[in-house]
């Protein structure tokens, strides 16, 4: 099928296909999936300038199907999510700025190359160390498994955090926080989404669970609902730079839909600590990826 916009011929089954696995991720797990996606359309033949925006379209309606389904599903926090926001765009500014320098310093490929690897696979490795050892948890303690954490100290640290002012979070099962706690997070996140390059679901999903404390369920649906936001705000960006073939996006669309259904609804069947367990193995697929560019093996110089 020939897509006049990007003036590329691709086979409409496998960008689908593409969209298929990426919602599917995204509903379960609440990440954007561009570490998937954007290889896999580059390689289907899409221009690299069209990759990025494109890509950003197909993960923002994607997102708008599955955060809706966990809002049905009670999986979505919408005071959480616009507060995070308020602090996710100044780091994602931030993260643009330290780019920039290390641009200029001709240190850019190699510095954010080994950060990204070193980063997802802390997140990845650790993820799954607590997700079986809270399975375990359950299994000899008799813990509520829905929502078991095996790592609550840090948790309960930052709750006593006392700068006000403070905030409850009740679809999160939140009493009182402070403000500042979770526009910390936020932005943290934001810069690390803004150095590396990534949506932020790689590293937001995990700290609000381990630091904030939101249960995992809502945590997916909570990253999914910001995704909304700010891959929107990055569609219009681009689509005004004319890097957005609206075509590609919705034949993606075609097959993320149904994947960001289904994967959403896996979760009504998947207890947390489960949920976490399956997702630490995203951070490092993406990890490993990033390690095979630098090594020249996936088009690397």
């Amino acid at each position: 099928m020939h897509f006049p916009i990007s003036d590329v011929t691709v086979n409409p089954l496998a960008l689908a296909g593409v969209g298929f696995l990426v919602g599917l991720l995204g509903g379960m797990f609440g990440v954007g999936g561009g570490f998937l996606a954007g290889p896999l359309m580059y390689l289907a033949g899409v221009p690299m300038n069209f990759v990025v925006g494109t890509d950003l379209a197909h993960m923002t309606g994607k997102a708008i199907v599955a955060a809706r389904r966990h809002r049905t599903l009670g999986h979505v926090d919408i005071r959480l999510g616009l507060l995070m926001i308020v602090g996710t765009i100044p780091g994602v500014e931030a993260g643009a700025r330290i780019i920039e320098r290390l641009e200029a310093a001709g240190s850019i490929d190699q510095v954010v190359g080994i950060a990204y690897v070193v980063i997802l696979l802390a997140i990845g490795g650790f993820t799954c160390w607590e997700s079986m050892r809270a399975m375990r948890l359950v299994r000899t303690e008799r813990m509520a498994a829905r929502d078991a954490l095996a790592f609550r100290g840090v948790t309960h640290r930052v709750h006593g955090f006392g700068l006000p002012p403070h905030i409850s979070l009740p679809a999160s099962g939140i009493e009182s926080i402070s403000v500042w706690v979770v526009l910390g997070v936020s932005f943290v996140t934001g810069l690390l989404a803004g150095v590396l390059g990534v949506g932020g679901g790689f590293v937001r999903m995990p700290m609000m669970v381990y630091l904030i404390g939101v249960p995992t369920h809502v945590a997916v649906g909570t990253d999914l609902f910001e995704i909304v936001i700010s891959a929107g705000f990055g569609t219009l960006t681009h689509a005004l730079k004319g890097n957005v073939d609206i075509l590609i996006a919705l034949v993606m669309h075609t097959g993320a839909a149904i994947g960001a259904q289904i994967g959403a609804v896996s979760t009504r069947f998947l207890v947390g600590p489960r949920i976490r367990l399956f997702f630490s193995i995203l951070p490092i697929v993406g990890a490993s990826l990033v390690i095979l560019s630098l090594l020249g093996v996936l088009g690397g110089h």
